[in-house]
């Protein structure tokens, strides 16, 4: 039965990292951490970067891997913790419920991605895949009960958050900066025209306008068009090619 060591090396989950990102930042206590602490606009894959490291040693690395990488996020959220001013929240990126929602947020947009471009898992696999999801949270702070029970009780959770999303101006312009790449390896600004129209059509609706994310009918189109042809390529991939990007980030690990 597959679980999330099994999924979490596709790389066409990457479809979802913008999506991800996005909905982390429009948490404002989230957001506000993040952009107090991080420059997108000077590093804008450093975050992506550290995700998917952590991501990839947790769920298949060696023991020595997954304590480095929890190591390597604790010292990341050492610093990363501040006291309401301006009319913000506080923030402490140490907080589980902090910690909750951002490992929900790469849970559901895995999720997301996959269902629409791969077979549907079991009813059996799918609850599997979901309890294992809690590690990326759980091998941090999170107590494991914090994690919804069920998939029913984590959409109501998701849904709830994403009612009360927002997105200040601080935190449009981070996302904008991380949606720019402007000094990103040639080849990932090259890949950013697609990457915004797949985060475009993953987040929901009301959220790609606060982050500068133009959508259409035409546009609509075009992601339906992407998806269609990810779904007939992507399967046929050799495994090697799905898996390249874990194999990278182990190696660097």
């Amino acid at each position: 039965m597959r679980g999330i060591a099994d999924v979490a090396p596709e790389a066409v989950l990457l479809a979802g990292a913008g999506r991800a990102l996005l909905l982390q930042l429009a948490l404002p206590p989230v957001g506000r951490g993040v952009v107090r602490h991080s420059d997108f606009a000077a590093d804008p894959l450093k975050r992506l970067h550290g995700t998917l490291r952590y991501i990839y040693a947790l769920t298949n690395g060696t023991p020595a891997q997954a304590a480095a990488a929890r190591a390597w996020v604790e010292r990341a959220h050492e610093p990363v913790h501040g006291t309401a001013r301006d009319g913000g929240p506080a923030y402490d990126a140490h907080d589980p419920r902090l910690q909750l929602w951002v490992a929900a947020t790469l849970y559901d947009s895995a999720t997301l991605v996959r269902e629409a471009v791969l077979p549907p898992l079991g009813e059996d696999e799918a609850e599997r895949l979901y309890r294992d999801y809690a590690l990326l949270a759980t091998a941090l702070r999170m107590p494991p009960d914090l994690w919804p029970p069920t998939r029913e009780d984590f959409a109501r959770y998701r849904d709830g958050v994403i009612a009360e999303l927002s997105v200040d101006d601080e935190v449009a312009r981070a996302g904008r900066d991380l949606l720019a790449a402007r000094n990103a390896p040639r080849w990932v600004r090259a890949a950013m025209p697609l990457a915004r129209l797949l985060t475009a059509g993953f987040l929901p609706g009301r959220l790609r306008g606060p982050f500068g994310l133009a959508w259409s009918p035409r546009r609509e189109r075009a992601f339906r068009a992407a998806l269609a042809v990810v779904r007939v390529v992507y399967p046929r991939l050799p495994r090697a090619v799905r898996h390249a990007p874990m194999r990278h980030y182990l190696r660097a690990a």
